[in-house]
């Protein structure tokens, strides 16, 4: 995963919009932004959102909060940890390709000049805190590698996880997500226009060959001290494997970009950095 600096390294840094400020440091400029500054008394023409009442009771007379312009943009890169993706037929594991998308989200937001930070949707487990350059990379690829390598068995879901990600996120924000297709579905649609009103948001879903066209044969599994044979000759249950593995993903690649989100379905089996050129992009669908 360290090694796949190189690869996010090829292409150039991401070119900032308008809400986007470059920089490696935060601004001495007081003004509205992100961070807390100061109070000072208000005067005409001030927002009335940042009057601050406690000490404008303390003192009598009316102040209003200044904040610190941040320089460093914030990319998030959000962990399904959903038992789905621990699995695989070619190549490696949806886990690990979601693994290694997510180092090079990682390493793109160190040539970017952002503080990273990951999170998953866990009951016990805080996010890594954000950090820049290669110790913020580091940081992150090694909650990437403990929970990919393993299947957590705290895993809330990825509905929980965009919750946590919309708390922490500042507007201007990268988000990076890292899911199978079954999980986005299990999010509100509503989620997501209300990230991508104010965020960079890329969702990668994570699939594999298999699970997309399988074949017409009688597929042995096994579950636990159980096989089980499945006939996909069947019409039926090929028909029931396609509300299963097929519809979510085609759903998701129709929904999102419609809703301000850059999608890309990445398989297993894929070069992991397929979905790079995405990055400063205009929303649209993308397929592996």
């Amino acid at each position: 995963m360290i090694q796949l600096r190189a690869l996010a390294q090829r292409r150039p840094a991401a070119r900032r919009g308008s809400h986007h400020l470059t920089g490696p440091a935060a601004s001495p400029l007081r003004g509205r932004g992100m961070e807390y500054a100061e109070s000072r008394e208000y005067v005409a023409g001030d927002d009335a959102r940042h009057i601050d009442w406690r000490l404008t009771a303390r003192s009598g007379k009316p102040h209003t909060k200044l904040f610190q312009a941040e320089r460093e943009r914030l990319t998030l890169i959000v962990a399904d940890t959903a038992p789905a993706l621990y699995f695989g037929t070619r190549v490696r594991f949806k886990s690990v390709q979601a693994a290694r998308a997510g180092a090079l989200a990682a390493w793109a937001a160190v040539r970017d000049g952002d503080r990273i930070s990951v999170l998953r949707g866990a009951g016990r487990e805080a996010p890594v805190p954000p950090a820049s350059g290669t110790r913020g990379a580091l940081r992150a690829l090694d909650g990437l590698m403990r929970w990919y390598a393993q299947r957590p068995d705290d895993d809330l879901g990825l509905a929980p996880a965009l919750e946590h990600a919309q708390r922490v996120l500042r507007p201007g924000s990268r988000l990076v997500v890292l899911a199978d297709p079954r999980s986005v579905a299990q999010v509100p649609q509503i989620r997501w226009p209300s990230l991508a009103g104010h965020h960079e948001v890329i969702v990668l879903l994570l699939t594999d060959a298999l699970e997309q066209a399988p074949p017409k044969a009688t597929l042995p599994f096994q579950s636990g001290d159980h096989r089980v044979e499945l006939d996909l000759g069947d019409a039926a249950q090929r028909q029931r494997w396609g509300r299963e593995f097929v519809q979510p993903l085609h759903a998701a690649l129709e929904y999102l970009p419609a809703r301000g989100v850059r999608v890309f379905a990445l398989r297993a089996d894929a070069a992991s950095d397929a979905w790079l050129p995405l990055l400063g992009r205009a929303p649209a669908p993308a397929t592996a």
